[in-house]
């Protein structure tokens, strides 16, 4: 066993990034530079440099020490993470301070790395990146609001086009509309009155990026009680953010409900932060919001990575990294993948290429969970999946992996609760029923070991379910395994058959 598996880390060198931005400066270390970042550190400053930029032309003096403090905090912590791979970028604030170049100098000392200065060009395209790498065919138009400017980049099928910066940050609009977000909504009116790129985006979707944003969907999702504590790929219906904007515009923001979930530094810019998305929504009447976690800085790892790596699919990718990390016999997913192959092709169960998909995931995930108490490993399956730091995959798919990743281990529905069903649709909670159930039988022969499973087919065959066993492998042939081919016979429908040769 390899070092880094012994201490529970994937072989590859890992990575950070220093993002300086115009509200906050953020620290982000990756396990590795791969198709799919894992985050392993995370944390920001909420400095706000770029508060005054729009009238004084100037960065603070108060926030640039708190930036270079934090600069100086968080080349403590690469060092101490022993990660010297640490690439530094600065945005709009910077950017656009007559004294950004001077700042540029000193945090350049402070953090023991060169800084470059992204263009509104480039931090457009990284942002757009960020998220078509992220979405599963991204299509629509990604904007990135920062603190000092509003990126917007048009996205087709996962490839990003070329992108536009607009002065419509939440400091930007602060210190424009002297904090009046009524003035704010008239300056974003204007601006974005003659943004031909919005005009492409009716009945398409709208890829918000940015801690403001962020911040509105998470009150957005406490308030509605959302049953998946994940941000990435959350999606508000157009009439729905509309009026949830409106509500944040109109309302002292500390007497929303769930506030409390939005850090008291972040408050004051959501009024800003909406009134920018309504005025979008307004012109540019997208079919949908789709809240992104991922921008500038996942989209400047993916521009970095090998034509080969990018090419790769970022959920079958994480899938592979839990396999390998947390399963019995790693080798054995990839054989349960080609077993349930032959299974579903020989069944009524049709398929397209998003079917495919999501199950190889279910069967790169289907034994991460093994070293739970049995009576836990369903449940504690289906929280690791829910939780995952995955990616290219929306909240119904992410929802059915845990479903079938739990029903591998439980045939009951004890742990099938309202909000967990509430994300799938009929079909989904059918097929994350009739695949758990497969698993059930397949690991019930194959002890979790690879080489089993391609020579022990279940079929179906004129209205029965035939498990065929070789003869060594005829002991198998248990009360116990008849019991779970009927449990899946109930599933998919017909009558269950071992067939041992003597």
């Amino acid at each position: 066993m390899s070092e880094d598996k012994a201490q529970g880390r994937l072989p590859g060198t890992p990575v950070a990034i220093v993002d300086i931005g115009s509200n906050s400066v953020r620290l982000v270390a990756y396990e590795s530079h791969s198709r799919a970042p894992t985050p392993t550190f995370n944390e920001k400053a909420l400095c706000g440099l770029g508060r005054g930029v729009a009238t004084t032309g100037l960065l603070p003096e108060d926030a640039v020490a708190k930036a270079l403090a934090a600069l100086q905090r968080f080349r403590v912590l690469c060092d101490t993470m022993g990660i010297s791979d640490v690439r530094g970028i600065a945005t709009a604030a910077v950017r656009d301070a007559a004294n950004g170049p001077q700042f540029l100098a000193l945090a350049e000392r402070a953090i023991g790395r060169e800084i470059a200065l992204l263009s509104g060009t480039q931090e457009a395209r990284y942002a757009a990146l960020g998220v078509a790498s992220s979405i599963h065919r991204a299509d629509g138009v990604v904007g990135d609001l920062g603190g000092g400017s509003l990126e917007l980049t048009d996205v087709r099928q996962g490839t990003a086009g070329s992108g536009l910066t607009l002065p419509l940050g939440g400091l930007s609009l602060m210190d424009l509309s002297e904090r009046s977000p009524k003035k704010a909504a008239r300056i974003v009116r204007e601006t974005l009155a003659g943004v031909k790129m919005l005009q492409g985006l009716p009945g398409r979707t709208f890829y918000a990026v940015g801690g403001t944003w962020r911040a509105l969907a998470r009150l957005h999702m406490r308030q509605r009680q959302y049953p998946m504590n994940v941000m990435h790929n959350y999606v508000i219906p157009t009439a729905d953010a509309v009026e949830f904007a409106r509500l944040v515009e109109r309302v002292e923001v500390d007497a929303l409900m769930a506030i409390e979930a939005v850090s008291a530094q972040r408050r004051p810019l959501l009024a800003y932060g909406a009134a920018v998305l309504e005025e979008i929504i307004r012109v540019a009447a997208p079919k949908e919001i789709v809240v992104s976690a991922l921008g500038v800085r996942e989209g400047l790892l993916y521009s970095q990575l090998p034509p080969e790596a990018q090419a790769e699919d970022p959920l079958i990718v994480s899938a592979q990294e839990f396999n390998r990390l947390r399963a019995r016999a790693p080798g054995h997913a990839e054989e349960l993948y080609e077993w349930t192959s032959r299974l579903m092709q020989s069944s009524h169960l049709a398929e397209d290429e998003q079917d495919r998909r999501l199950r190889r995931a279910v069967c790169l995930l289907s034994d991460i969970s093994w070293r739970a108490h049995p009576d836990y490993r369903g449940t504690q399956a289906y929280d690791l999946v829910a939780n995952a730091a995955f990616i290219g995959i929306d909240h119904p798919s992410r929802a059915f992996l845990a479903l079938a990743a739990a029903y591998r281990h439980l045939s009951n529905e004890d742990f099938v609760t309202p909000q967990s069903r509430a994300l799938v649709s009929a079909r989904q909670l059918d097929r994350a029923r009739i695949l758990g159930g497969a698993m059930r039988v397949a690991y019930n022969i194959s002890a979790a070991m690879p080489g089993v499973l391609p020579r022990a087919p279940m079929t179906c065959e004129k209205g029965r379910i035939v498990l065929r066993l070789p003869a060594d492998l005829a002991p198998l042939s248990s009360d116990r395994l008849q019991s779970r081919m009927r449990q899946f016979a109930r599933l998919i429908g017909g009558d269950p058959e071992i067939r041992a040769s003597m």
